[in-house]
């Protein structure tokens, strides 16, 4: 089956919070009449900077016009070749080449008239647990916000939730203090994430402060690629460790130092399935168990983690797609479906990834580019609206 071109169309959906994020549908045709739909998502990171859609759109063609759609790994190579790891979490090539991978995976899968989890393996589960997050406390007054919105979650069926943590520690003690008091055991906070903004000895002293109150596992308590203060934190502490996957380098030197318990494995960052396939098999050779992580998808992205989840046998700990549910609307006819605190995995009955572009709701969040302009660097980083508050 031959590829035979090529669609990019940004859309920016807003979050809840009021924040638009921005992503990039993927669109590939075949020769068979076939089209296979991934997504680029979530180009809302820093840094700044962003690809001209025009350009990469001419790229990716010159790639990917001609090729045989079933030659997976040969256009993987080609594209890692033209947009390299970086050995940074926020790398913004590992989003193009994911949002193609997850295309090649739906056309395939469509072409044999089967589901992408049976494509990659099949399932050995149904339904993935998940958390809801809550965003890094910057004031005190965002401390009753977030109780809110547990109280509101806790309604749906959410029951497990990811803390980020370490901007504002008084706020994200009395918002657990509120947790504990208020919900007792029917709330379950997941992780505190740090997302590398403190070194690990700083993080380890917040830990030392909130470890009064139970949470099951640390997310990213050390800077960026520092190995060694990883595996310094983690002999420090009794928790499982967990930290991203966003370069095959990186995941070799964290096995090496035995740094982490739990690799946290989403195909935004490593660059796709095919690449997050190689990361799970990885960790579970290297006695290590997988959670997915995300960078809050519409549903396209979702469901190609939802498939994906449902064939690794090492996924041992709550995993965190909820990004469907952070926005006011999707680009899909049938947006992926949450239960009591699951991701439902579409059901195995589907072609590819089981969910259909909308083409009204397309045109309805299409814009023109992917740049930022005015966006501060606090809301590409927390995912915030542009509003002040009065630090309380």
């Amino acid at each position: 089956m031959k590829i035979v071109d090529l669609q990019l169309t940004v859309v920016g959906v807003p979050r809840h919070t009021g924040f638009i994020n921005k992503h990039v549908i993927v669109e590939l045709f075949s020769d068979e009449g076939l089209v296979g739909i991934g997504e680029m998502s979530d180009f809302s990171h820093l840094p700044r900077y962003a690809p001209d859609v025009h350009d990469l759109t001419n790229v990716l063609k010159s790639i990917l016009v001609g090729k045989n759609s079933f030659d997976v790994s040969l256009i993987n190579k080609e594209l890692l070749g033209n947009f390299p790891e970086a050995m940074y979490y926020y790398e913004k090539g590992s989003f193009i080449r994911n949002g193609i991978d997850a295309a090649l995976h739906d056309l395939n899968a469509k072409y044999l008239d089967t589901s992408v989890a049976d494509l990659i393996g099949g399932q050995v589960r149904e339904k993935i647990k998940v958390c809801y997050p809550i965003f890094r406390h910057r004031f005190m007054s965002e401390v009753e916000e977030n109780l809110e919105t547990v109280r509101r979650r806790l309604q749906q069926g959410f029951d497990v939730f990811r803390l980020y943590v370490g901007k504002n520690l008084d706020a994200d003690e009395a918002f657990l203090d509120g947790v504990h008091r208020e919900f007792g055991s029917k709330v379950t906070i997941k992780s505190l994430d740090f997302s590398h903004l403190m070194d690990w000895k700083d993080s380890l002293r917040a830990v030392k402060r909130l470890s009064k109150y139970n949470f099951e596992l640390i997310e990213s308590p050390a800077l960026a690629n520092d190995f060694e203060g990883l595996k310094e934190f983690r002999v420090r502490v009794d928790e499982p460790i967990s930290e991203h996957v966003w370069s095959f380098r990186q995941q070799y030197e964290m096995i090496k130092q035995n740094a982490v318990d739990i690799f946290n494995i989403s195909p935004v960052f490593i660059g796709g399935l095919t690449a997050a396939r190689k990361a799970a098999a990885a960790a579970e050779i290297a006695g290590k168990s997988c959670l997915l992580g995300t960078t809050q998808e519409l549903s396209i992205g979702t469901a190609a983690m939802a498939h994906l989840g449902s064939t690794l046998v090492n996924l041992d700990y709550t995993s965190d797609p909820t990004g469907p549910e952070l926005y006011v609307g999707d680009v899909v006819k049938n947006k992926i479906q949450y239960n009591n605190g699951y991701l439902e995995i579409p059901d195995r009955g589907v072609k590819g990834l089981g969910v259909e572009l909308d083409p009204e709701l397309i045109e309805k969040y299409r814009v023109e580019d992917l740049s930022w302009g005015e966006v501060t660097v606090h809301q590409l980083q927390d995912r915030t609206a542009n509003m002040t508050k009065t630090k309380s």
